[in-house]
């Protein structure tokens, strides 16, 4: 009996390796990034709910209850990414960016809310943000409306006068010998400066904003697509004359399909800079809009709800080149693979 409590088993000793091997393998499958993000969110969480505010901001508890919900999720995904399939790559290419985040958040509370080194009212810690979002919820949807409805009318009004007079200057040598050289006076000229004439022009401040909006997003349209036009190659028209071809049939099948690369990045540009005007526009007396919010914000020291308003401003602008984006693959994949 002695002897058999001695010895050792065998079985035991060659099923050890394959143990650690498992191990190994096990280890080198989680999502490393994932975990990374887990640790740092879930250290945000601790930090948020762990240390008292130098200032009350509200909505701390929330916000480490996100964070800490966030860090859970990551934790899970860690071990189950490989899974996931398509998602799963797209998380693990985006892995480095969680843990910035991450680490981000931590910081930006200690360096707010719990020491005061960026003291309030200049600057506010993510629950501050978290905080005007849950208090101001109602007047920030209205004021988003009104933003999306100015912006809308004259970003489109904008890119529409401003595309008919690219082709025009792009197509007619006549048309640009007078037009182009007023179109380049007036382009480089803010929007903005042109608010005293809008107030003798235009009978209130929502036509005089949509204005300023509509020459903020049509002058960069206009001169693309002017420089699209003019840079078709000559030989696609000569060979659609050959055919009959008139000139509407040249400037709608040829001209303009051929123009839509530099109209993009008109758009892109025009895009830009009517999202940069609208803050300005809005402050020329509208009742409502995110300029407006901001402004009045503003004039109370409210600069934590200057920085969430911005922030809107910012996802808004994202989303909507996003969609862009996608416009632009989607008519232009006659180009993949011609480039």
């Amino acid at each position: 009996m002695s002897d058999t409590l001695r010895a050792p088993n065998p079985g035991l000793l060659k099923a050890a390796p394959p143990s650690q091997a498992s191990l190994r393998s096990l280890w080198g499958s989680v999502w490393k990034h994932g975990l990374l993000a887990s640790v740092t969110l879930a250290a945000t969480a601790a930090i948020t709910i762990g240390l008292p505010d130098v200032v009350p901001w509200g909505s701390a508890g929330l916000f480490a209850a996100i964070t800490g919900t966030a860090a859970l999720i990551f934790l899970v995904v860690a071990f189950t990414v490989h899974r996931l399939g398509g998602s799963g790559r797209t998380l693990q290419h985006y892995g480095p960016w969680f843990v910035a985040i991450g680490v981000w958040l931590a910081l930006w509370e200690l360096s707010t809310a719990k020491t005061g080194w960026l003291p309030k009212p200049f600057f506010s810690p993510p629950h501050g943000l978290l905080h005007v979002y849950v208090t101001e919820s109602q007047r920030l949807l209205i004021c988003i409306a009104y933003s999306l409805r100015l912006w809308s009318v004259g970003f489109f009004c904008g890119i529409a006068v401003g595309y008919g007079l690219g082709v025009a200057l792009g197509w007619s040598k006549r048309f640009s010998y007078w037009g182009m050289p007023v179109l380049k006076l007036i382009g480089p000229v803010p929007a903005t400066a042109w608010i005293p004439c809008t107030f003798y022009f235009f009978p209130n401040t929502f036509d005089a904003s949509v204005f300023i909006v509509a020459l903020a997003s049509g002058i960069p349209v206009a001169i693309l697509t002017a420089s699209g036009v003019a840079s078709v190659n000559r030989a696609y028209y000569d060979v659609s004359r050959i055919f009959g071809a008139g000139s509407w049939y040249l400037i709608r099948n040829i001209a303009i399909p051929a123009s839509l690369p530099h109209v993009f990045v008109g758009l892109f540009m025009g895009l830009y800079y009517s999202f940069a005007v609208l803050v300005v526009a809005e402050m020329l007396g509208a009742k409502y809009g995110l300029g407006w919010y901001i402004q009045f914000q503003t004039a109370y020291s409210g600069y934590a709800n200057v920085y969430a308003t911005l922030l809107i401003m910012s996802v808004i602008c994202a989303g909507i080149v996003k969609l862009l984006f996608v416009i632009r693959d989607h008519l232009l994949t006659w180009q993949k693979g011609f480039i």
